[in-house]
């Protein structure tokens, strides 16, 4: 059925005119490089139309001469006429089994709106079990959950919410490195399911995966769990989020009420921590999501902007969990845990959380060869906390195409941990105050806060341990952990 140009009387009571109508029948097969136009009246109708994007029309449901039906056109061509301006937009639309990348123009022209399509590429449908998953990721990641957890490739814990943690009467940055089963307790679903066994089976996505803290039974979770990939699709544990339900009482319990009388007062980190977290985990996760162009192409300025969005986000975020530790550190009361722990693995951990960081900046990371252990006594969390705060330095410093090296060693009753780079050195003169609060070489220089190094030096000489530097201009830095064998 060909569409006649001219047979539509328009909008402003004279003729609308269009483009030369192709004999083409099937949308798919209109293809760059010939363009396709349209008319929109003042009320929405397409009153003119060359042949595909009238196939469109009739395929999303419309009627000749009817409602435009394309959505995502229609909108486009409603906000031109409210602007007056011409709007461009590159979308997605559905088009029989597929859908096509169409880049859409709309030009305002008095009480009607020209369109004039390009592109018609035609990409392949995405399946209904992964379209499902899409929708059910997108659903959890914009809900308003009650707050964030995540767990490496072994899972262990790298990130619980510190609400979480208070409900479990634990502090947060003790849980992290802890075995994930250790804190939830797993609830078979209505199904007699756990959604989590067969996801972990696929590396696939999970939702509403029924638990209880361990600590704290009375408290119901729902987990939702996203899966961490590095570049070359290596797996890397799970980023997740949960939602309060009703636990083994079954009585709902409102987050800020968990596990802490209302009368207690938080120190300032905590309090800026659970004020600013959870909104500022949403701002990233948005911004990423459309950085990925999950919801349809964009402008690569645009997506350029959504990563810097995420970027500033996750600054924060440090920022935030720096004071937090600093805090925590800098009470008279501060113990460390005293274990046997492995430095060659906590290493090699360490690496496999900074490995997606590493690609993305060209930097190779050389780890303790398998096999390898070095016992010492300290607290994995901590220890892992500070190996992995050496080793982002080191990969933040170092060029393009160098390697950062992690080695450990045994001396006398000594164990060391030693992380290496190939970057520009810090003169001596500046190697006492890297360890002060908030002191940075140069503070134009894009990096982190000024605290890891205070906080990690801290945290090993609560271990009985400590941290030293060698390094000059030019010659790279070696930063060594120290910690007792027994």
């Amino acid at each position: 059925m060909n569409y006649p140009r001219l047979n539509h009387g328009c909008a402003n009571g004279g003729t609308c005119t269009s483009a030369p109508i192709t004999n083409r029948t099937d949308v798919t097969d209109a293809v760059a490089p010939f363009a396709v136009h349209g008319v929109v009246d003042r009320d929405g109708r397409l009153v003119a139309a060359d042949q595909p994007l009238l196939q469109l029309q009739l395929q999303a449901g419309g009627d000749e001469g009817g409602a435009l039906a394309i959505p995502q056109v229609a909108a486009l061509a409603r906000l031109s006429q409210s602007l007056g301006l011409l709007v461009s937009r590159t979308i997605v639309a559905a088009s029989g089994d597929g859908d096509l990348d169409l880049t859409v123009q709309a030009q305002p022209d008095g009480a009607l709106t020209r369109l004039v399509i390009e592109g018609w590429r035609e990409r392949a449908a995405v399946p209904a079990s992964a379209a499902l998953r899409l929708e059910r990721a997108r659903y959890y990641a914009a809900a308003e959950n009650d707050g964030s957890w995540a767990c490496d490739g072994s899972l262990r814990l790298t990130d619980v919410a510190p609400s979480l943690a208070k409900a479990a009467r634990q502090s947060a940055e003790r849980i992290v490195g802890e075995p994930m089963l250790r804190f939830f307790r797993l609830i078979e679903d209505d199904d007699g399911d756990l959604p989590i066994v067969s996801a972990l089976a696929a590396r696939d996505s999970f939702f509403d995966q029924p638990a209880e803290l361990c600590a704290a039974p009375e408290i119901g979770l729902r987990l939702h769990g996203e899966p961490r990939f590095d570049s070359s699709g290596t797996w890397l544990g799970y980023a997740g989020r949960f939602s309060l339900v009703g636990g083994a009482n079954g009585a709902p319990r409102a987050l800020l009420d968990i596990g802490v009388s209302t009368a207690e007062a938080e120190p300032f980190g905590q309090q800026l921590d659970s004020a600013l977290r959870a909104p500022i985990n949403r701002i990233i996760a948005s911004a990423d999501e459309i950085n990925a162009h999950t919801s349809g192409p964009i402008r690569q300025d645009y997506s350029g902007y959504a990563a810097d969005i995420s970027s500033a986000g996750r600054h924060l975020l440090g920022l935030i969990d720096d004071i937090s530790d600093m805090q925590a550190v800098e009470q008279e009361d501060f113990r460390a845990s005293a274990e046997m722990v492995d430095l060659a693995d906590i290493a090699r951990r360490a690496a496999g959380l900074l490995k997606v960081r590493a690609a993305d900046q060209s930097v190779r990371i050389d780890v303790p060869p398998l096999g390898e252990t070095i016992d010492a006594k300290g607290d994995f969390r901590r220890v892992l906390q500070i190996i992995v705060n050496l080793l982002s330095n080191a990969v933040r410093y170092s060029p393009p195409g160098s390697s950062v090296w992690i080695r450990s060693e045994v001396d006398d009753d000594l164990a060391a941990v030693i992380v290496a780079d190939q970057g520009k050195g810090i003169a001596k003169a500046d190697q006492a105050r890297i360890f002060e609060k908030f002191e940075r070489i140069d503070p134009n220089e894009p990096g982190g806060t000024g605290l890891g190094l205070y906080i990690s030096r801290r945290l090993a000489r609560a271990m009985g341990g400590d941290i030293n530097v060698d390094s000059a201009p030019g010659q790279g830095c070696r930063f060594v952990l120290t910690l007792p064998r027994g």
